[in-house]
Formats: C-alpha cells, sequence, structure tokens
C-alpha cells in the first residue's frame, strides 16, 4: 500500500529544504513520487496527463515531481495508478490549507489502495506570531490540522522566542509533536519517525513499569500472562498541557487499574484508584544544565511532595549544545551524554502525581 505524506508550510517555511534532507536520509531505496500542489501554476508543457493538469519531471534525487494544477484529486489517482510509488509526499501551496489537502487525500483513499502516513506543517519559528496575526485563517489551519509541526531555524531564535513559539502554538494544536531542535542536529530518519508518530517516551516507559515492576500491593501478589506486551497502567487520561489520550488496544493487554478485567475467563479484582500508576509527559525545548538537571532528581529523591515516583526518564538539550540523557528510579538516578533529539522530552511515573509540581520542578510551565 502507497503511504502518503502531506509536508505543509506557509510561504518561504523551508517546506523544499526539509523535502530534500528527507530524500537523502530517510527514504533511500523507496520508489517515491513528489507532488508540488501549487494551485495558479499553470506549466503544462505537453507531458503527462495533460487533462488531469500534472507536470512531471525528474528530479536529481531521482525521485519523480508532479505539479498538480487541474482536479487535485484526479490527478493524484492518475499518478498513483501509473507509477505505483512506496510513497507519495505532497508539498502544498504556500497558501493552502492543509486540511483540504487531507480531506482530497482521503477521498482518495477510498478509491484506491493509499494510507494517509503523516501530515506535517514547517512553521519558521521566527515569523510564527507575526503569521498567527496577519495570515489567521490560512496559517491556522495548517497548525491546527497538523499531526506534527516542525520548526525551521531554530538554531538562530533565542530560547525564550522558541518557547513562547511552542506555547503559542500548543494554543491552537495541543496534540501535535512539535519538533523543535535544529535540522542539523538531527537527520531525516529521526524527523520521520515523529512524523509518523513513532516514537512515544510516555508510552514506552509505561509499558517498561507495567512489565517489569512486581505488581506487588499491600501483600496482594499475581501474575499476568499475555499474548501481546501491551500494558496500561490505569484508566490513566494522562494530561499533557491539557491534553487527554485515552488508549483502546484489541489485544489482551494488562489495565493495572479499580477495574475488573477478564483474561480467558480468568477474573480477578485489581488495586485500590490510589495505587493505579499515572504518567506525567511533556515535549520541551527548554534547554538545561547538568547541575540543574542533577538537582531536579536529588530533589525528587529527597521528598514525597511530587507523588509516589516510581521511575523518570528523558532527554534534553543542554545550554552547552550537548543533549543529556537521564534514568530515575527511586534512590538511584543516571545522567549522561547522548546524541540529540527532535525536541526535549520528560516523562515521570508513579501513583498520586503531582502534575503541576512536577512540572514547575522540571521547568516546563
Amino acid at each position: 500500500m502507497t503511504k502518503i505524506d502531506i509536508i505543509s508550510g506557509f510561504l518561504g517555511a523551508g517546506k523544499t529544504t526539509l523535502i530534500r534532507k528527507l530524500l537523502q536520509e530517510a527514504f533511500q531505496g523507496e520508489k517515491l513520487v513528489l507532488i508540488e500542489n501549487e494551485f495558479g501554476e499553470i506549466g503544462i508543457d505537453g507531458g503527462f496527463l495533460k487533462d488531469a493538469g500534472v507536470e512531471i519531471r525528474e528530479m536529481n534525487s531521482g525521485c519523480i515531481c508532479c505539479s498538480l494544477v487541474g482536479d487535485f484529486g484526479t490527478a493524484l489517482q492518475e499518478v498513483l495508478e501509473k507509477f505505483q510509488p512506496d510513497r507519495v509526499i505532497i508539498e502544498p501551496s504556500g497558501v493552502g490549507k492543509l486540511s483540504d489537502v487531507i480531506k482530497a487525500v482521503e477521498d482518495v483513499a477510498t478509491k484506491v489502495s493509499v494510507t494517509l502516513n503523516s501530515y506535517t506543517a514547517v512553521v519558521d519559528v521566527k515569523k510564527c506570531k507575526m503569521y498567527m496575526k496577519n495570515f489567521g485563517e490560512f496559517f491556522n489551519n495548517q497548525i491546527e490540522s497538523a499531526q506534527t509541526i516542525i520548526l525551521s531555524r531554530t538554531q538562530d531564535a533565542k530560547e525564550d522566542k522558541l518557547e513562547q513559539c511552542v506555547k503559542e502554538l500548543k494554543e491552537h494544536n495541543n496534540h501535535a509533536t512539535i519538533i523543535t531542535t535544529a535540522w542539523s542536529e538531527i537527520n531525516g530518519s529521526q524527523i520521520l519517525s515523529a512524523m509518523e508518530k513513532q516514537v512515544s517516551l510516555e508510552k514506552d516507559l509505561m509499558e517498561e513499569v507495567c512489565h517489569n515492576h512486581d505488581h506487588d500491593h499491600e501483600g496482594h501478589h499475581h501474575d499476568h500472562h499475555h499474548e501481546e506486551d501491551h500494558c496500561e497502567c490505569g484508566e490513566h487520561h494522562h494530561d499533557h498541557e491539557g491534553h487527554h489520550h485515552d488508549h483502546h488496544h484489541e489485544e489482551d493487554h494488562c489495565e493495572c487499574g479499580e477495574h475488573h478485567h477478564d483474561h480467558k475467563g480468568h477474573h480477578h479484582h485489581h488495586h485500590h484508584a490510589d495505587e493505579v500508576f499515572t504518567s506525567w509527559g511533556i515535549e520541551t525545548p527548554h534547554k538545561y544544565n547538568k547541575q540543574e538537571l542533577t538537582d531536579i532528581l536529588q530533589t525528587l529523591s529527597e521528598t514525597d511532595r511530587y507523588g509516589m515516583i516510581l521511575r523518570a526518564k528523558g532527554m534534553v538539550a543542554c545550554i552547552d549544545g550537548t543533549w543529556l540523557y537521564f534514568d530515575f528510579v527511586p534512590e538511584e538516578y543516571e545522567i549522561r551524554e547522548g546524541a540529540a533529539d527532535v525536541t526535549g522530552r520528560l516523562c515521570v511515573i508513579g501513583s498520586k502525581l503531582n502534575e503541576s509540581e512536577i512540572a514547575k520542578l522540571f521547568h516546563a510551565v
């Protein structure tokens, strides 16, 4: 099945630069078509699909580039049938609405074998506020419709301006992953992984806690045997700055909360609500230093004012340009240098978590 990735962005945001990086570092070996949807741009030179308004030309990267100027849905369907690519990248007009392009792709998906793999907005961190003010209808539509927002030119932005930009973006879209790291510090594969929502620090850590932790509450011990490695501890509507995630899985899985569950006829009652694991997680562009991070983790070790912390993990940018990774379990923690990630990420798991105080402790408010 052909994957379709939509990469939108306002005029001059850096879409073409991003696509070039992805072509070089993330899409090697794939049969790929790049579609530029520039409304009003007429450049048909007697080539392929004249009736549908499509101009095809070979690019130096080896992929095929199309400029769609006619009926978008018809043209896209023709391209898919003609080339049968592994992946199609759609670069909409700089002033087009991302929601319209998403709908057009979804309509095509009812007729041919394709899947909408990702829909991303590229935003110039220095122009974000101005574009929101002056071009709200079109600019905000791209922000609000995106699954992932990729900030460009962050290497030239001051930290306070970057954090303010992220805050304003989250006011319009609190669901999207926001990539804040300079593109030169990360590779195309990392960006693609974030676009496809393949990485979730909170989900990974929660599963690790569920399966590695000895579920021994109030002397009650029980073992779980599952065919799948999915475990959700608690009916945890964990709140990422107001964003609620509900997780539903079709596989047999463990939900360690105040509820009953039945595994192939085996019924047992679980723990009280105050013993349910919950999680707090956030993505942040904030830059730390090693001493600051050490003080934060030491504080978590010495007091229960933040809740009963079972596990914490994160990777964050450092003020000296490096990246720091940390792992925390009660009374023990480790900080080490690591590779740059697409943005800083923090996660804390435990029970009775004081999320607002944890956010303050990590300067994530």
